[in-house]
């Protein structure tokens, strides 16, 4: 089995239950460490093969260890959405957080001012590619592959497959934290005081912040006229 390995960085939002993640398991058209790249459509059989079968990659971490006992190769949680975009492999699941491993890796992952758990990669089984003849083109070009897992890694080869969410419920409790919020969506501190000075209400657990972004930006627009 070939491994492939990305990191990621996190952020937190609310409206889902804690321990959903979201991301990339691999990028498509970029060079890793072993000097592979994956090619646009390379999942899209075994993509199809899974949902044929009613069955999804395997959640690990570190991708099971050395498999030396059965603990090694038990899931942290379960991969509930893949799919090929644009950009590469986008995947997303949630940690056994009622687990030890499934929460350990969520601490990890939550940890400031970074994550110490920033790696994910993929198991597979190369299908088809070709094979670079020069000594600057890559070693294979991936074009089909068979997915059997992915897994939370502590050691990345690939700089941009990136984790783009963590979900908690706990993130934004005071007006401070709103504003912050707000600006890491892309706010000026202006506008993310103004805006939270004007309706910010404690948010409870079953808050959505993508629900409050658009309410900031209609907010905003109307601030601003």
């Amino acid at each position: 089995m070939d491994r492939l390995a990305f990191p990621f960085e996190v952020k937190f939002a609310d409206g889902e239950p804690a321990g959903v993640i979201t991301g990339y398991g691999a990028v498509f058209g970029n060079l890793d460490s072993y000097r592979d790249v994956i090619v646009k459509g390379a999942f899209k059989d075994t993509l199809r093969e899974h949902k044929k079968s009613g069955t999804m990659p395997a959640m690990l971490l570190q991708h099971g260890g050395f498999g030396m006992t059965a603990d090694d190769d038990m899931p942290i949680g379960v991969w509930t959405k893949m799919e090929e975009d644009d950009t590469g492999l986008f995947v997303e699941g949630q940690l056994a957080l009622d687990t030890q491993r499934g929460k350990e890796a969520y601490a990890l992952l939550k940890m400031k001012p970074r994550p110490a758990l920033n790696g994910l990669s993929i198991g597979y089984a190369a299908k088809a590619w070709d094979v670079g003849t020069k000594p600057d083109e890559p070693r294979r070009m991936l074009k089909k592959v068979d997915l059997w897992e992915v897994s939370l890694v502590t050691f990345p080869a690939n700089p941009k497959a990136r984790v783009s969410g963590v979900k908690a419920a706990d993130s934004v409790k005071t007006i401070r934290d709103f504003e912050k919020f707000l600006r890491d969506e892309g706010f000026s501190h202006a506008a993310a005081r103004a805006i939270a000075a004007g309706g910010f209400k404690a948010v409870s657990p079953d808050a959505a912040l993508d629900d409050l972004v658009e309410a900031a930006r209609r907010r905003a627009a109307a601030w601003s006229r």
